[in-house]
């Protein structure tokens, strides 16, 4: 019901009654006065004038089931929905979800997570009320070799909804980290249950960074978030719902070849990394060279200074701008 109201409200253009709430949802007065309570309790400003009803003023950052069910308008990414206020990690959450057989497209959503990883075992800073943790269940019909290419996609989707509710100017720093201004506001780690030749489920998890005011001194000169960037508040319901849509939209693509080449043009024009000097720290030693691009399985081409390329594969290496974070 919670749901419910929030949605009549926002399509609203004016007060709504509560006896008309009460019809349309068929439930009494005394239900609706108590959700209307439980949504200022919330974050929601709402006002109820006698005879008039009641009506949304402002929304804000609310960040619930109820606000993210209200939100989210594709087609399969985020329609079955778990919320956390508090969880370990929404990626370990998200395996525990498909191993019980959660179908493709189960979001799983945290207001706080108090072990959340980053790539190579790394912890994922996670601060209560201003970010946004989430993953993604997906049973892709694609080779378990094709699926880390699935991290690109989830960049490409961050980037692109940034933009969109924020109007911030976000770039992609090869593979699977989105950047603003040169500094991250994004980080995703995308993990796979497979046999050789068939996938089982791929939990892709999604930090954002939205309404942080300051970070850690030991990260504040690599991170920001969008808040900080922008100046204003920004609703993480609303972005998450922006990242589910994008998602649908370039999963799509890759889906129809299985592979990048529908999706390459556009995510190099979007990869701060290209045409700069990168360091790239592999297994077998670092170098250095000139980021050219992706190819269409997902690859960096990397230009050394003997004039030969190398092909950079998302997993094994990391890399860096020369001088710093980018």
């Amino acid at each position: 019901m919670k749901t419910e109201i929030i949605r009549l409200l926002k399509e609203s253009q004016d007060y709504i009654s509560g006896q008309e709430l009460c019809q349309r949802l068929q439930v009494s007065r005394t239900a609706v006065w108590k959700v209307i309570n439980q949504l200022k309790e919330e974050g929601y400003k709402i006002e109820a004038v006698r005879n008039k009803g009641y009506r949304l003023v402002e929304e804000g950052d609310v960040f619930t089931q109820a606000s993210l069910e209200c939100a989210v308008e594709g087609q399969w990414a985020g329609k079955t929905l778990y919320y956390y206020d508090v969880t370990d990690s929404t990626n370990d959450r998200g395996k525990v979800l498909a191993e019980e057989g959660c179908p493709h497209g189960t979001l799983v959503v945290a207001g706080l997570q108090t072990a959340g990883k980053g790539r190579r075992g790394r912890m994922w800073t996670s601060p209560e009320g201003t970010a946004i943790y989430m993953s993604l269940v997906l049973r892709p019909q694609i080779m378990p070799s094709s699926a880390s290419m699935v991290t690109l996609v989830a960049a490409m989707a961050v980037a692109e909804a940034i933009r969109q509710e924020s109007e911030a100017d976000a770039v992609i720093k090869w593979p699977n980290d989105v950047v603003v201004k040169g500094k991250k506001v994004c980080g995703i780690l995308t993990e796979m249950s497979a046999e050789i030749d068939l996938i089982h489920y791929v939990v892709v998890g999604i930090g954002i960074n939205v309404n942080q005011t300051s970070f850690p001194s030991e990260i504040s000169q690599t991170a920001t978030s969008l808040t900080i960037e922008t100046g204003r508040q920004i609703s993480r319901s609303h972005l998450t719902a922006k990242v589910l849509a994008a998602f649908e939209k370039y999963y799509a693509q890759y889906e129809k070849t299985g592979d990048l080449s529908l999706l390459a043009e556009e995510y190099n024009s979007r990869l701060v990394n290209r045409g700069r000097q990168v360091l790239v720290l592999a297994p077998k030693g670092q170098y250095t060279g000139e980021a050219l691009g992706i190819e269409s399985n997902g690859e960096l081409l990397v230009k050394t200074e003997d004039g030969s390329v190398k092909k950079v594969m998302s997993g094994e290496v990391s890399v860096r701008g020369i001088y710093g974070y980018v």
